[in-house]
């Protein structure tokens, strides 16, 4: 005889980064910039991940528009919020290369390290794994619209520790890695049916 038992109900967050913005294609560290001229069609982004348990994005301009691709207003969750840049909201990072080459490498180099005037990576990540705590007690699809530091924060809270275990790769899954000085990890978008 098998005894009932509860199972236990798991939490499934899927990260999605904002559509590309103006800023992005200009290596620019971001403002509250639109997304660029390329519309999402309505619904095109529900299509691909099915219905969520709930929609959440961070409180900026981009996160907000690339939230509508879902049909569904999203809940806006300030600990989406993008990075504080400080000082290099709107910055070209080859002009800050020129003048402010040493405080650039030591944000680079440094995760605590905030020569900008804004949240360090070391701040960024811990405002990331405080927020994942917080889905952990909230079964079923969480898809949040974020921006590249918050999906990277979320990352390197899934892979510190015992990162071999932490890695599911399943069947046909494509990772790429690139090498420009460093080893990168690159997740590609996803192609949407019906964009411009």
């Amino acid at each position: 005889m098998f005894s009932e038992c509860n199972p236990v109900q798991s939490t499934r967050l899927t990260l999605i980064c904002h559509a590309r913005t103006v800023a992005q294609k200009l290596s620019r560290f971001p403002t509250n910039e639109p997304v660029e001229n390329q519309p999402l069609a309505l619904g095109a982004l529900a299509k691909q991940f099915g219905s969520a348990t709930r929609l959440l994005c961070g409180p900026e301009l981009r996160t907000r528009q690339t939230a509508e691709g879902f049909g569904a207003t999203p809940q806006v969750d300030d600990a989406l919020r993008d990075c504080d840049w400080g000082r290099w909201h709107g910055q070209a990072i080859k002009d800050l290369q020129l003048s402010e080459a040493e405080a650039l490498q030591a944000w680079i180099s440094d995760p605590q390290a905030a020569p900008h005037g804004g949240e360090s990576v070391m701040q960024l990540g811990e405002r990331v794994a405080a927020w994942l705590t917080s889905l952990q007690g909230a079964p079923g699809h969480v898809v949040a619209i974020t921006h590249p530091f918050v999906v990277r924060a979320a990352l390197m809270q899934v892979v510190q520790g015992a990162a071999f275990n932490a890695i599911d790769v399943e069947p046909l899954s494509v990772v790429q890695l690139r090498f420009n000085g460093i080893w990168r990890l690159r997740l590609p978008g996803i192609e949407l049916a019906g964009a411009q």
